[in-house]
């Protein structure tokens, strides 16, 4: 999505990071989206960045 939040909770357990995009969005979407959004800000602050990606 926008802050990396997906890949990097894909990264962290191990899983193919589109699944986790894909469930994330379907749970934001059955869960009447602003929860989702909430989760997803704050998640984002939170959870560390990884510096060893160059662009």
């Amino acid at each position: 999505m926008l802050a990396g939040v997906c890949g990097g909770l894909a990264r962290y357990v191990g899983m193919d990071p589109t699944l986790v995009r894909v469930l994330f969005a379907l749970a934001v979407f059955f869960t009447a989206i602003a929860p989702g959004v909430i989760v997803y800000i704050i998640l984002a602050f939170v959870i560390p960045s990884d510096d060893s990606v160059m662009f």
